[in-house]
């Protein structure tokens, strides 16, 4: 496996990260600033750097490249796999014949279960029901194959996000990387390294990924009473305040991100499903326990591997990115210390990160966590 990376900031050339090289039909992966990425010049500007390549955008609330966070800027992680086969197929949420689950479901059900081996997503992450979507996609690959990647982002506009496929990004659409052939070793882990805090309530009515009510009380009037003078910077304040929905007992608690505010219904768009009788209670954490996930992450992630790593995707969550603040680079720093300077790093810090709990199989829809993802060919 081979990969270059390049990033450009506005109105500047492209620079190359590292060592400039030429690649064979790579796989481009294309992260930046959701204004960049509206260029309608971009895609042919990316074209003409990768003439064969395979390219997938996605915009982000800040790229990740070998131990930088870049700010209002583009990205460029392309791969050459040497034995590893590829397939992209792509999908739209706003294909009005179809619910988050079908589409999730259509789109890897048209992939060739043989010898596939991994399945990265970039997805929509602006109006989407992630937890349908996910539900949808290990149906369809009937849970037999590791499926990870992220929600796309708008820093904290919350405005709409872009995606696309050999084509200018645009709304709605979903990517779909498979990765095939017995030579890939794909190993993966999530950690959040948030803690739960104040009265467990219970959803006493909601619908799909929307919020209404909390022991029988609006659900936003209730979350701005706790937000204080914060509750006037809604959504983006939310951020530092997600929560953990325990839907059933005995079941893992999962962290819900809140996307929205709707003031008329007195509701809360989270990024997931929630549903009623589920218990809530809200969340936070503080930078050092954000980067002592991500170390978390990146040595589970490294358990039992018989190679080490070329490539490692790192999808964190804006919410982090917000709690880190200044000191956003220190989760990323904390992966390459477990991970070593010989593995390429890429990624974004998203509005959902999709992956199994550690030590399953399932595919989810996360929020807060760092996922990480290692590739390698033996």
């Amino acid at each position: 496996m081979k990969t270059v990376q390049l990033k450009r900031k506005k109105l500047e050339e492209w620079e190359y990260v590292g060592e400039k090289i030429t690649l064979v039909k790579p796989l481009v992966l294309v992260f930046g600033n959701r204004f960049l990425l509206e260029d309608s010049n971009i895609y042919e500007e990316v074209r003409a750097l990768f003439p064969d390549g395979e390219l997938v955008f996605g915009s982000t609330s800040g790229d990740i490249s070998g131990d930088m966070v870049n700010e209002d800027s583009v990205t460029i992680t392309a791969i050459e796999f040497e034995k590893t086969q590829m397939v992209i197929k792509t999908g739209n949420v706003k294909d009005e014949q179809k619910d988050d689950y079908h589409t999730g479901y259509d789109l890897l059900k048209q992939f060739d279960l043989d010898k596939l081996q991994f399945m990265f997503i970039v997805a929509e992450g602006s109006f989407l029901n992630g937890s349908d979507l996910t539900k949808g996609m290990t149906e369809a690959l009937q849970n037999k194959v590791l499926i990870t990647g992220g929600l796309c982002a708008d820093d904290t506009r919350f405005e709409k996000t872009l995606s696309s496929y050999n084509e200018n990004p645009k709304e709605g659409e979903i990517v779909a990387v498979g990765l095939y052939g017995e030579s890939l070793e794909a190993t993966f882990s999530i950690y959040g390294g948030w803690t739960p805090f104040g009265p467990k309530r219970i959803v006493t009515k909601s619908q799909g990924n929307i919020l209404y009510e909390l022991d029988g009380q609006p659900a936003l009037d209730l979350y701005k009473t706790y937000l204080g003078e914060k509750s006037k910077d809604l959504p983006a304040s939310a951020l530092l305040y997600p929560l953990n929905v325990t839907a059933k007992e005995g079941e893992q608690s999962i962290v819900r991100s809140i996307l929205n505010i709707d003031e008329e219904a007195n509701a809360i768009i989270l990024a997931g499903d929630i549903p009623e009788k589920a218990k809530v209670q809200l969340m936070m954490t503080n930078v050092d326990h954000i980067a002592n996930a991500s170390e978390r992450a990146a040595r589970q992630a490294m358990e039992g591997r018989k190679t080490t790593p070329d490539l490692a995707l790192l999808i964190s969550c804006i919410g982090r990115k917000l709690v880190l603040d200044q000191r956003v680079e220190e989760e990323v720093e904390e992966v390459i210390e477990v991970l070593g300077d010989a593995t390429t790093i890429s990624g974004f810090y998203s509005y959902g990160e999709i992956a199994p709990f550690h030590g399953e199989s399932s595919c989810k829809l996360h929020n807060q966590t760092m996922t990480i993802t290692l590739l390698s060919e033996v």
